[in-house]
């Protein structure tokens, strides 16, 4: 019996070594699709695109193409990224919590074991928004508005169950407020009913709204995590204003769990090698894209953790409710 495609390029692999001096090309003549679970043009669609020509050099002979498969709050790509064929031609990108909370939320034909996780490769705090004009001038000034008149002011979201909308969720429960929830599909529009005066507030991420920030489109109220984002020092936290909020975006890489080892070492080593490469740790300083690299065992600790995490948070408050 042939071999099958597969397995050629899995023993390709595991007779391959795996330093950059003696690499052998990409076994196979198909492309590697980078599935990015959202729109053309988006803060993760920009960061994929950004990485290819990085890949490509730490990972001779093989070709990329990205793939936007949006839909569903991103269930639809995290969904053709479990599934796809576990033969290294396919690369999905996961952003935590979303891929945790559409777990929580409903049944999608993946779970969080079904990934081979490669790394990270971001991690973004989450940020409340408001216009230039807007009357609030400080988080205080927002949570005295929300208190004099509850579920009035309108925040914009990413989408129900998004870092965004927990971002909200927590303000709420650590405030005493009530808000009112817009969810968007995705960035750009959220931020163009905040600038046409459609909704009051934007909880949107920090990396992805310093170049709105610096053109003087929007202005930063606060930003979550224990620290100010080093993209915007002259922000405050949440937990300046006694609300000590983390919440934030963590975008890695992942293969169908089936991936056979060796393959995923590649990627694996791939990924690690781009994310030190000082090219690329200067496009992303350009880019304003928040790079935070974690090894494949800690990124799936990360994802399982926050997954417990996240079901806890369903408990006391289902977030599909507010």
């Amino acid at each position: 019996m042939a071999p099958s495609r597969r397995g050629v390029i899995a023993a390709a692999l595991a007779a391959a070594p795996l330093t950059a001096h003696a690499q052998p090309a990409w076994p196979g003549d198909r492309p590697i699709q980078l599935i990015v679970p959202f729109p053309p043009g988006g803060g993760t669609d920009i960061n994929i695109r950004a990485m290819v020509p990085f890949f490509e050099k730490h990972l001779p002979g093989a070709r990329f193409v990205v793939v936007n498969r949006p839909g569903a709050g991103a269930e639809i790509g995290y969904t053709a990224a479990a599934t796809a064929a576990p033969d290294g031609t396919t690369i999905g990108t996961v952003i935590t919590p979303s891929l945790q909370t559409i777990t929580i939320e409903r049944t999608p034909r993946y779970r969080l074991e079904d990934f081979a996780y490669l790394g990270t490769v971001v991690e973004d705090p989450s940020g409340f928004h408001v216009a230039p004009n807007s009357p609030f001038r400080t988080l205080a000034d927002l949570v005295q508005g929300a208190r004099a008149a509850p579920g009035t002011i309108a925040v914009g979201t990413a989408g129900i169950g998004s870092d965004d909308h927990l971002l909200m969720l927590e303000l709420e429960n650590a405030a005493g407020i009530r808000l009112n929830h817009v969810p968007f599909a995705g960035q750009a529009p959220t931020v163009t009913a905040l600038i046409g005066g459609h909704i009051q507030v934007a909880s949107m991420n920090m990396g992805e709204s310093v170049g709105l920030i610096r053109e003087g489109r929007v202005r930063p109220l606060a930003s979550a995590g224990p620290a100010r984002f080093p993209m915007t020092p002259d922000v405050p936290t949440f937990r300046e204003s006694g609300y000590p909020i983390d919440t934030r975006v963590v975008r890695s890489l992942v293969v169908p769990v089936a991936t056979p080892t060796p393959i995923v070492e590649r990627l694996s080593a791939m990924l690690a090698a781009t994310m030190r490469d000082p090219a690329w740790i200067a496009e992303a300083e350009r880019l304003f894209i928040p790079l935070q690299y974690r090894d494949p065992v800690a990124t799936r600790e990360i994802v399982l953790q926050e997954g417990t995490a996240l079901r806890a948070l369903w408990a006391r408050r289902p977030w599909k409710d507010g």
